[in-house]
Parts: structure tokens; C-alpha cells; sequence
């Protein structure tokens, strides 16, 4: 995955928002060595060529288990943990259990299977197959994750002042 600035037209990634959030991604991926996932890919610190900006390298942990920071808070950056399980009953419940819920992504060949799964995911949006964007779909979390909904028309009501009137009698 090429990171770099968003006016190059190779980038596929930019740098996250703010120092802040850098400092949070990378001390999240620092946990997540010291815990004893398998750092596959990335790691802490920028891409080598990019020295300066708030830029992460793209990072990919396996055997994360459910007790791991990694696994247990949202990290908004380029880090994917990657939690085995044994069968569909204990992904849904690790998926589950958790005070978030923004979005969840499900890969599977199986897509009436996929669909299943989805429908008992306790999270705002779930992603089957990485499909394209569609700026019809509300998007939003459940629990802790997000505040209310945005696109469609699900995120227009979030300028409407809402009024009910009742009475349909002419007064005496």
C-alpha cells in the first residue's frame, strides 16, 4: 500500500489528522508487540521516505487475542488485527463484545452466510467483501462508536428540528 501525500497520485494512504492521533496509532502498535502479536507487516514509526507529517506505516498483526488493546479499542489508523477463531458462533461473539461499534467487515465466499453473520453484528455498518463506497447508506455506530448518522437521507435529519402537532378539532 503506497503512502504519501494525497495530491501524489500513487498514494493509496495519507497521514492521519493530527500528532495526537499519530501518538495514539503508534502506542497501540507498540502494544501490540509487547503483548505477543505477530507483527506481520509495519510496525511503529513513518514509511522510511516519509520523515515529516503524521504519516503510519500500514500494519498488519496476527494471533491478536480478545484481551489485546489492539483488539479491544479503535485504533483509526492502518493497523488490521487479525483474531483466529474456531467457529462462526465465537467470531460473532468476539466481534461483539465490545463498548464499540462503528463498523465491522466480514470476507467470506459464502455470501448468504456473510449476510447472516452481518445481521448479528452489533455495529453500525458491516462491510462484506471490501465493496465500493456508497453514499446511500447511513453511516454511524452502535454503542460507544460514533455520534448519530451521516449520509443519505439519514444524515440530513441531523440539521432538521423535528415537530409534532396534534389536535385535529376545531375549539369551542
Amino acid at each position: 500500500m503506497t503512502v504519501g501525500p494525497a495530491d501524489a497520485p500513487a498514494s493509496k494512504l495519507g497521514p492521519v489528522v493530527s500528532q495526537i492521533q499519530f501518538d495514539k496509532i503508534q502506542g497501540l502498535i507498540q502494544s501490540g508487540i509487547d503483548e505477543g502479536a505477530t507483527l506481520v507487516a509495519g510496525g511503529p514509526g513513518r514509511p522510511a521516505e516519509l520523515n515529516r507529517g503524521y504519516y503510519v506505516r500500514p500494519t498488519v498483526f496476527a494471533n491478536v487475542t480478545h484481551d489485546m488493546r489492539i483488539a479491544r479499542e479503535e485504533i483509526f489508523g492502518p493497523v488490521l488485527s487479525i483474531m483466529p477463531y474456531d467457529t462462526v458462533e465465537q467470531a460473532v461473539e468476539q466481534a461483539n463484545d465490545t463498548v464499540y461499534g462503528l463498523a465491522s467487515y466480514i470476507q467470506a465466499k459464502d455470501i448468504e452466510k456473510a449476510r447472516e453473520v452481518a445481521a448479528r453484528m452489533r455495529s453500525g455498518n458491516v462491510y462484506i467483501n471490501y465493496p465500493t463506497w456508497d453514499a446511500g447508506l447511513p453511516f454511524g455506530g452502535y454503542k460507544q462508536s460514533g455520534n448519530g448518522r451521516e449520509y443519505a437521507e439519514y444524515g440530513l435529519e441531523d440539521f432538521l428540528e423535528i415537530k409534532g402537532i396534534a389536535g385535529y378539532e376545531a375549539a369551542e
